[in-house]
């Protein structure tokens, strides 16, 4: 009898909705098309309710799930500037935002499926505890509990573990990494990768070995099982339609990480 070998299986997620009023983000039917994860815009840093209403409508129609892109309220700044927000004042933030997107998807008739907190927040939630314990506490307040979509190892992984809400580990091919596992802050020069086949040969790196190369040229752990693409990334469309190809041609599973209650 031959042994058997399990096929990598990856998710690709993509922040979704995030313009304003007049101010659209360009592709994001394309990316709606090939990934699927859609990270919905939640008002506070991006979106309104008639962008988080289409959103919604079109990933039911394409089969992409939802979940609540919820970041600091900060229009201006996109939700990129570390806000000192008391913890209790955080998580009642999340919880509005939560809520919000959780009317939008139910009227799509499609479940909000996960969470996944954008910019100055991730990063914040991965280091500072009382940011982590504030989002754990928003998402327990819900009926039912959704995973949680995170950078691995973080504080914000570890403390939701702990609470019983999964985790799921999550990579960026379209950003620099340092030696330590950290993104390479967007005021670094090559921090943002915008070469769709870079992008996509890290994604491959990603998947099948589970490690990354850093700035450095060190290779280092990294073990996920979702990968994002930033819409707002120049060429996000074709980035994605790269990766998605290389992903498959690698024989590596393109799927939903997230299982839809």
């Amino acid at each position: 009898m031959s042994a058997t070998t399990t096929r990598p299986t990856v998710s690709l997620n993509s922040d979704i909705g995030e313009g304003f009023g007049n101010w659209k983000v360009l592709d994001e039917d394309t990316l709606l098309s090939t990934i699927t994860d859609a990270n919905v815009a939640c008002g506070f840093h991006a979106g309104d309710p008639d962008t988080m209403a289409r959103m919604c409508a079109l990933a039911a129609r394409q089969g992409v799930t939802v979940g609540a892109h919820v970041g600091f309220h900060d229009l201006r700044g996109f939700g990129r500037r570390y806000i000192a927000v008391p913890q209790e004042t955080l998580a009642n933030d999340v919880r509005y935002q939560i809520g919000a997107l959780l009317a939008f998807a139910s009227a799509a008739g499609t479940p909000l499926s996960y969470v996944k907190p954008h910019g100055a927040l991730y990063h914040s939630a991965a280091t500072r505890a009382e940011h982590a314990q504030a989002l754990v506490k928003a998402m327990l307040s819900f009926e039912r509990v959704v995973p949680v979509l995170c950078q691995t190892g973080s504080l914000l992984a570890r403390f939701a573990e702990e609470a019983g809400i999964p985790v799921i580990a999550e990579g960026f091919m379209d950003r620099a990494y340092t030696a330590s596992g950290t993104l390479l802050p967007r005021s670094e020069p090559g921090a943002v990768i915008s070469d769709p086949e870079l992008a996509a040969e890290r994604a491959v790196q990603m998947v099948t070995t589970q490690t990354v190369t850093a700035v450095s040229g060190e290779t280092i752990p990294m073990a996920v099982r979702s990968l994002c693409i930033h819409s707002d990334s120049p060429g996000a469309a074709v980035i994605a339609r790269t990766v998605r190809a290389a992903l498959e041609k690698a024989g590596v599973e393109v799927a939903s990480a997230i299982t839809r209650r």
